[in-house]
């Protein structure tokens, strides 16, 4: 009989994994308690940095609870120019980005209310394709304008993007001017419109409606910019300084009106919108 022979019993499955007990951060590296992370809404708690959230995270910590009711939820991408790379085609990039997400468009659209405040809000979600402004994120941006002007509700946007997305062509780069129509609409008719920069906000986003906010609000140490630091600094051969295109940074120079900690953004909008109200 050989040393070793193969057994009948069936190998039983392994356990699950147990949940995730820590959470790194993707800037200062340092582990974090994952129940400590939560409570913290995501916010390192040894540099401060303010992790990317998914837009119903973003929901849910700023609206009042049972509050939010989406709309346009059917509007997703195109494929007007039928772009394709070397790897792959967009239009198969997409509807893999859309199953992994399970979102339709890199933005999500609704009403909600803030402190019993009725507002309309665009909260865009950084992993679908980067966050990008494509025809789809651009109509729902515009039509939430919209629908804020026919409501007489103040609109608030909170960007996360990497710009315009480059796979729909001219298409991409019409919706900056289209957004900033639908917001110049509102500010003829004196409806506030807040910009809320997150991290990151770049690009065709960055030069269009994130920008012209009549309260332009940015997180600590967000990323806000058009292009990228070792472009601008090739193209004008300067080296550019510290902290250049942090949210800081355009405070100081005027390009933003307040930081505000996401653990008070909630009360800072309630504070503005309640202030409008008594106008």
């Amino acid at each position: 009989m050989g040393w070793f022979t193969k057994s009948k019993k069936p190998v039983e499955a392994l356990p699950p994994p147990e949940e995730e007990l820590w959470i790194v951060c993707s800037s200062c590296k340092a582990h974090i308690f994952k129940q400590e992370w939560d409570k913290n809404l995501q916010v390192c708690p040894k540099c401060n940095f303010h992790e990317k959230l998914t837009c119903y995270e973003r929901i849910h910590i700023t609206l009042d609870e049972k509050t939010f009711r989406e709309f346009n939820a059917e509007i997703s991408t195109s494929d007007p120019i039928q772009f394709s790379d070397a790897a792959e085609a967009y239009k198969d990039k997409a509807e893999a980005t859309k199953t992994k997400v399970g979102l339709k468009e890199s933005v999500v659209t609704g009403s909600g209310k803030i402190k019993d405040i009725t507002v309309t809000v665009a909260v865009m979600d950084f992993r679908f394709l980067g966050g990008s402004l494509g025809s789809g994120a651009g109509e729902k941006i515009l039509l939430a304008a919209d629908y804020a002007l026919r409501h007489s509700r103040p609109y608030i946007v909170f960007s996360a993007s990497g710009g315009a997305r480059m796979h729909e062509g001219i298409i991409s780069l019409m919706q900056m001017p289209k957004t900033c129509a639908g917001i110049a609409r509102l500010h003829r008719a004196g409806i506030p419109y807040i910009s809320v920069l997150t991290h990151p906000t770049t690009g065709g986003v960055s030069a269009s409606y994130a920008m012209v906010g009549d309260l332009n609000i940015a997180e600590p140490g967000a990323l806000i910019g058009f292009a990228g630091r070792r472009v601008i600094e090739q193209t004008i051969k300067q080296e550019l300084p510290n902290g250049f295109q942090t949210a800081e940074y355009l405070l100081e120079h005027g390009f933003v009106d307040q930081i505000v900690h996401r653990k008070d953004m909630k009360d800072f909008l309630a504070s503005v919108l309640r202030y409008w109200q008594r106008r």
